[in-house]
């Protein structure tokens, strides 16, 4: 107890005005700064701070990635990370890869609970790691095992969830299923995800649409969207797959008029895959045109005729 309060003592008498408290001898965190320290650094264009290690700033905020406090989790800590990870490329390979292994592992905290604050640790992890799978894009770091690992992780995460909440007036953005399509869509696009790989993320992305069991209400289906595209938009589309997809989902949707009045679980699954579907379309226009991407446009506009 006397090392801790000299140690806190010490920290005070430093003079930079933005340390909160020290933490426990035994964890190799150290300093947690306060808000007003990164309202600074933001304030300073995501300027890294004379005398500070970068990567040891990064594994602290990385710490309020669970914090019911919006501006710490969302504005502050997410935000300058991003920034440091796509925009500034400020880590090494190694100290990628380490925040990945963290982020990834994050995924799992407290999953199956529903209505709890464990759900931004696992949301803003995924959404932390759509960062990073952006800047593999840019200069690769992962590696083919980690980034299967990673594909992998993702897909089932999204599927996993349970907590669906979108936004809490209070607490802010939770939006699960939005950041795991962001992961989802950059990795859709990694040179690494492999043709045979196309068929299974469209099926994941149906069944969460399919057991959401709620009509989602922040633009969930917008991002979803967007991952579908990312598919549609490869060298090596497999267009006959998604075909086949499609024909499926048209197929379960139909079925929610065979009822008279409509069954809601059904209900919900059909208004979910049809927002999806018209966000699909602007969506492709976006892209470079391509032959590939007219019979999908095509094709979805034919769906859409239908319901």
């Amino acid at each position: 107890m006397k090392r801790l309060r000299l140690l806190i003592a010490l920290a005070l008498s430093a003079g930079t005005g933005h340390v909160l408290a020290v933490q426990a001898p035994g964890n190799a965190t150290g300093p947690v700064h306060d808000k007003a320290y990164w309202r600074a650094l933001v304030s300073n264009q995501y300027r890294v701070p004379a005398g500070e290690n970068p990567f040891a700033l990064a594994k602290e905020l990385g710490a309020y990635l669970g914090s019911a406090d919006s501006e710490l989790r969302d504005d502050l800590a997410y935000s300058i990370l991003a920034v440091w990870i796509v925009n500034r490329q400020q880590f090494s390979p190694a100290e990628l890869l380490e925040l990945e292994t963290q982020w990834r592992t994050g995924l799992r905290s407290g999953i199956g609970e529903k209505g709890t604050d464990s759900i931004f640790r696992r949301s803003f992890s995924a959404l932390c790691l759509s960062s990073l799978a952006e800047r593999e894009l840019k200069t690769p770091f992962l590696g083919e095992a980690r980034y299967r690992q990673l594909l992998e992780s993702a897909r089932a995460y999204l599927g996993d969830e349970k907590d669906l909440r979108g936004f809490d007036a209070a607490k802010g953005w939770m939006h699960a299923t939005a950041h795991t399509a962001d992961l989802l869509a950059a990795l859709a696009a990694n040179p690494l995800f492999k043709k045979g790989d196309q068929a299974s993320l469209l099926r994941a992305i149906e069944s969460r649409l399919a057991t959401a069991g709620e009509v989602f209400a922040f633009g969930e289906q917008d991002r979803l969207a967007n991952v579908v595209a990312a598919i549609a938009s490869r060298g090596d589309f497999d267009f006959a797959a998604f075909q086949n997809w499609l024909a499926d989902l048209d197929d379960a949707d139909r079925a929610v008029w065979r009822d008279s009045p409509p069954k809601l679980p059904a209900l919900v699954r059909f208004q979910n895959d049809s927002y999806m579907l018209r966000a699909l379309i602007p969506q492709l226009l976006q892209k470079p045109p391509a032959p590939a991407l007219l019979e999908v446009q095509k094709a979805v506009l034919k769906s859409l005729e239908r319901r």
